[in-house]
């Protein structure tokens, strides 16, 4: 078990009740010796219980039921939190939504898929249980229609792509034709120019570097149309290749689509009358599909984390777009009603019976809060509160004794949970018997 250390000083207002409460024990106790010494003939009226020293104890503020962890479910325990519908300090009732589960939308699309399967299996048994050729033949003559229809557009679209690839390669043919047509023009000029500027300069009319430049035009030119000539080689392979493909595609269209379209067809010729066991088979579907449908309901609404019960929430331990905590999402608790639990010592557990009036202490809030004792531990325990003073014994055995506080008491600390508090037990002399 845990240990919580609660550290605090002794109080004062402790010291005192419990010096007042032994005073005021040992004068009772004077008192009747003093009266019985006088007469003990006379018999003694009823007088009221003797108050003896409370029971003091250190111990803990809980709600009544004590707080539970609400996580996931054990197969969604993985995922991740995608909503939390409250915040701390919120009231809920049984069943109120809290969290949603990053997993809801994927388990939404099982469910709407599993809707589906149910309508087809639905049509599917009515089709089968109708019994009448003429039905059967016209939903099998609309799948072959549809068939072929599919088929049609598959075979338009592709031949309208094989128009489309033999207009771009000749766009692209004449269009790289021209170039390779204006290179060879500007070469032959540039041929032309070179020879002229040779005579010119052979004869020292030009410079040598006038006739370097034309010869490095005519190198230049020719480079150019090397160049284009090689991209109209690229362009009609690569056009050719894509033309191919297109063709072979269109012949597989082709080919697999007469060989559906005839076994849709074969189907309408061989629609025969409906046997009792294609009913079964239709309903045994129908019934796969609705557990189906079940079953991806029920995984559907675990994505939806609801109140298990009434209560606060006190603490949230995963944020929107986290992994699952360890300890789930949020702290539940009923704290309209709260609890002292206080850890009372086994040497004066004796002394504690239910109904017991009780003082409640803490550094959280002022003054002392009210309750009754209603319930006492039946085992014995390591202690679990401690105050930290020097030479504290830590390994006393103590009882856990709830006390429940007034509902009005209840309001001031339904937001403190756990605090640790110090309690003092009304003990009178009937109680210590």
């Amino acid at each position: 078990m845990n240990r919580i250390s609660l550290n605090l000083k002794p109080k004062s207002w402790l010291l005192r009740l419990l010096l007042a409460a032994t005073i005021a024990s040992g004068g009772t106790l004077y008192l009747g010796l003093s009266q019985g010494s006088k007469s003990t003939a006379k018999t003694p009226e009823t007088t009221a219980p003797v108050l003896l020293p409370g029971v003091s104890a250190l111990g803990r503020l809980e709600p009544t039921g004590e707080i539970i962890q609400v996580g996931a479910p054990l197969e969604l325990d993985g995922d991740r939190l995608a909503e939390l519908l409250v915040k701390v300090g919120d009231s809920v009732n049984i069943g109120d939504p809290i969290a949603v589960l990053d997993s809801r939308d994927r388990l939404q699309d099982e469910v709407t898929q599993a809707q589906m399967q149910i309508r087809l299996a639905q049509a599917r048994l009515a089709q089968v249980k109708a019994g009448a050729k003429s039905g059967e033949i016209a939903a099998q003559e609309a799948a072959v229609s549809q068939q072929l229809a599919e088929l049609s557009g598959q075979l338009r679209i592709q031949r309208e792509t094989i128009a489309r690839i033999e207009a771009q390669y000749a766009g692209d043919l004449a269009a790289q034709t021209a170039t390779i047509r204006r290179l060879d023009a500007e070469l032959q000029t540039a041929e032309a120019e070179l020879i002229r500027y040779q005579s010119l300069y052979e004869a020292g009319a030009v410079s040598a570097s006038l006739y370097d430049g034309k010869r490095l035009s005519v190198d230049t030119t020719r480079q150019a149309q090397a160049e284009a000539n090689a991209v109209l080689i690229r362009t009609e392979a690569t056009a050719q290749r894509q033309l191919q493909e297109a063709q072979a595609e269109l012949a597989r269209l082709e080919s697999t689509g007469q060989a559906q379209l005839a076994a849709a067809q074969s189907t309408l010729d061989e629609v025969a009358e409906v046997r009792p066991v294609d009913v079964q088979m239709a309903q045994a579907e129908l019934d796969a599909a609705q557990a189906a449908l079940v079953r991806a309901q029920n995984n559907l609404d675990k994505a939806t984390i609801r109140a298990p019960r009434t209560g606060q929430v006190l603490q949230i331990y995963t944020q929107p777009g986290e992994q699952l905590s360890a300890e789930g999402i949020i702290a539940l608790g009923q704290t309209e009603q709260m609890l002292a639990i206080a850890e009372v010592y086994q040497s004066d557990i004796n002394r504690v019976t239910l109904g017991q009036q009780a003082a409640v202490r803490g550094q959280a809030f002022n003054g002392a809060l009210q309750g009754e004792v209603i319930e006492i531990g039946r085992q014995i325990s390591r202690q679990n509160v401690f105050s930290t003073e020097p030479g504290e014994n830590l390994d006393r055995r103590v009882v856990e004794v709830k006390i429940a506080l007034i509902p009005e008491d209840s309001q001031r600390v339904a937001n403190l949970s756990n605090l640790q508090v110090q309690t003092v037990i009304e003990v009178s002399s009937s109680s210590s018997l």
